[in-house]
């Protein structure tokens, strides 16, 4: 594993072009109409058709041989604790493994795998920033990794939320895990985080592990967090009635994840598609955790949700896309000009039931990954942990 970072490499100007499918991230139109994209220095400068845009001078060149181009997936929930290592399995590399699932950004819900983890007022401050500034360097294969959330204490002041946002932390740990458990702190301090920019997100449902506690509907909807972190359990759900009562009694992002309960996953789905209100749905790993470490968590939950939910593929995969970036406030998950040109080259598997990749997610299978772009630079060729993809990309020209 490397230790330090690469310095940053600009991409110039970059043409996609053959595109067979481009989805958007957008739930309000998940499909684009047009067959290539244009990238000046990491950023998406055209769509549209091949012709139209001005490619002259383009550094690079990408054949994707009809192939499908989706934004880079997000991961809303990761624990991460040092570079590319993890000591909740103490297994290297998982960061770098995921980038060949499609992922090119995580979020951390809190470094709280860390041995040792302080729980004291200056120790969990100076932890959360010290985690926001290595996470900010280290970007393992290019990875956008958005770290250093700390896990709210009792003890903790207004001050203490004004310190860390002044010193760059965006984020909080889930709720939960710390010692505060109960609606009218969690809900306190929340006010205090939003009040100087962090968002939050809380846990929900059983303990996860060992010393974490139950957190339910009602500490959920008083603490009113931006997100309502493991909708379906990470790993143990609350009853239906009560994800119902969380669905129906807020506004936030419902975070469905890979570590936790998918008869929950499907049914807070299925309600939130009753509410009409499928842009709040956005998708986790929740690891790594106790169940290991899954590189390829978010193409399974959008396979889970579009085959056995019966949502449009196309759909299912703004779940992991735009829903987040808009729920998390970020600059990359849509194709959008002016957006950050982070994309997963897909396909259909190879000798699977589904003629296309959106026929293939609704069957259930999990998509052949080809190629991963960030910042408008391809970082991995075909995917070590996929199933081969029918259609791969091509560099044409450099």
């Amino acid at each position: 594993m490397a230790h330090d970072a690469a310095a940053p490499i600009a991409s110039g100007k970059v043409l996609i072009r053959n595109i067979g499918l481009l989805l958007s991230g957008d739930i309000a139109r998940p499909i684009l109409d047009a067959d290539a994209v244009l990238v000046v220095d990491g950023r998406i400068a055209g769509i549209g058709r091949v012709k139209d845009l001005d490619s002259e001078g383009a550094r690079t060149v990408i054949d994707a041989h009809g192939c499908a181009v989706a934004p880079g997936l997000i991961d809303s929930h990761v624990h991460p604790v040092a570079g590319d290592w993890t000591p909740r399995q103490s297994q290297l590399n998982w960061i770098d493994s995921t980038l060949h699932g499609g992922v090119t950004t995580m979020i951390s819900a809190g470094e709280v795998h860390t041995p040792g983890r302080p729980r004291d007022v200056v120790g969990l401050k100076a932890m959360a920033i010290a985690a926001q500034r290595m996470f900010t360097a280290f970007r393992p294969g290019g990875m956008k990794i958005h770290a250093g959330a700390p896990v709210i204490e009792p003890d903790m002041v207004e001050q203490d939320f004004k310190d860390l946002a002044d010193a760059g932390v965006k984020l909080l740990g889930e709720v939960g895990l710390g010692g505060v458990k109960d609606g009218p702190t969690a809900r306190r301090m929340v006010g205090w985080a939003r009040q100087y920019g962090i968002q939050s997100t809380i846990h929900t449902g059983g303990p996860s592990i060992p010393g974490s506690g139950l957190i339910d509907a009602a500490v959920v909807l008083e603490a009113d967090t931006d997100v309502i972190g493991h909708v379906n359990g990470g790993h143990t759900a609350l009853p239906d009635r009560e994800i119902r009562c969380i669905c129906e009694g807020c506004r936030r992002g419902l975070e469905i994840v890979h570590n936790g309960n998918e008869r929950a996953a499907l049914y807070a789905m299925r309600t939130a598609r009753e509410l009409g209100q499928l842009e709040r749905v956005i998708l986790g790993t929740d690891g790594p955790a106790g169940s290991g470490v899954q590189p390829l968590g978010i193409l399974r939950m959008i396979s889970l949700l579009s085959s056995l939910g019966e949502v449009p593929a196309e759909v299912a995969f703004c779940f992991g896309t735009g829903n987040t970036a808009r729920m998390r406030s970020l600059d990359s998950g849509l194709i959008e000009v002016g957006w950050a040109a982070d994309f997963a080259f897909l396909d259909r598997p190879q000798h699977g039931a589904g003629r296309t990749l959106l026929e293939a997610v609704e069957l259930g299978d999990l998509p052949g990954v080809g190629m991963v772009m960030i910042d408008g630079i391809a970082r991995t060729g075909r995917s070590r942990n996929t199933p081969p993809a029918v259609a791969v990309p091509e560099v044409v020209a450099i």
